[in-house]
């Protein structure tokens, strides 16, 4: 009578290492893949919003309407927080630039170390998890490797002492036994092609969030804002005045 060879019968003969083995790469797949469409979500969430609130950001008369404009409409978060350490580092800069120690700190220079740290706070938000993905990437065709072996192993194992052997009573363990290197190849290339379309998308931002960055400096030191498409500066106003609660 043939055989019935699925992944049922390759669970039911396979022992708890194999069982522990292919629960390891349900998890790591499981965590991957949430992983994956939250950057992708993400991702998508920048694009949607990042030339509009940009147009926010320079269109109000004052500083701390622009913070609040560009805070409310920026669904990614990267441009309002960079905004609001640099407004509020203008600011404290100010507050304290005629007394004390204050009076001794370049102005130009502690912005840019408040911008500076912003934009290391924004690139370690959009880092999060490539790590992870990195290491899935990695170890899981080794994972479900050891999971082939094993299974062959145990296959094997199981014909001891036999005095004849049939090439069907080999095959059938064997080839469910290679299942679990196709899992670790399943759980290994969504996480590798995530992990490099995650780190080039994130280098294009971190190209944009420098170069606001370098229009909210000159903005904040000088009151005049970036240029417009037309190549024509926008009109000045003052950047020093203090932000609302």
């Amino acid at each position: 009578m043939p055989q019935d060879i699925g992944l049922t019968h390759f669970w039911n003969q396979s022992d708890a290492v194999t069982h522990a083995t292919a629960v390891i790469l349900a998890l790591l797949s499981i965590f991957s893949w949430q992983l994956i469409l939250g950057k992708i979500a993400a991702h998508l969430r920048y694009r949607w919003s990042h030339q509009r609130v940009l147009a926010e950001f320079w269109r109000p008369a004052s500083l701390p309407l622009a913070v609040a404009a560009l805070r409310r409409d920026d669904r990614s978060g990267l441009f309002g927080s960079l905004a609001l350490a640099g407004a509020l580092a203008a600011q404290s800069c100010q507050m304290h630039s005629a007394k004390g120690i204050g009076a001794g700190v370049d102005a130009n220079e502690f912005l840019t170390r408040a911008l500076r740290q912003g934009m290391v706070q924004a690139q370690a938000r959009m880092e999060s998890g490539l790590t992870f993905l990195a290491s899935v990437g990695s170890t899981a065709p080794f994972i479900g490797l050891f999971g082939t072996v094993w299974g062959i192993y145990h296959a094997l194992a199981g014909l001891a002492g036999a005095t004849q052997v049939v090439l069907d009573k080999v095959a059938g363990p064997v080839g469910e036994a290679l299942i679990m290197t196709a899992a670790g190849l399943f759980v290994a290339i969504p996480a590798v092609l995530a992990y490099n379309a995650s780190v080039r998308a994130n280098r294009l931002v971190l190209a944009q969030l420098d170069g606001f960055a370098h229009d909210l400096h000159a903005y904040l030191t000088s009151g005049i804002k970036r240029q417009d498409e037309s190549g024509k500066l926008i009109e000045p106003c003052t950047a020093t005045q203090t932000l609302s609660a």
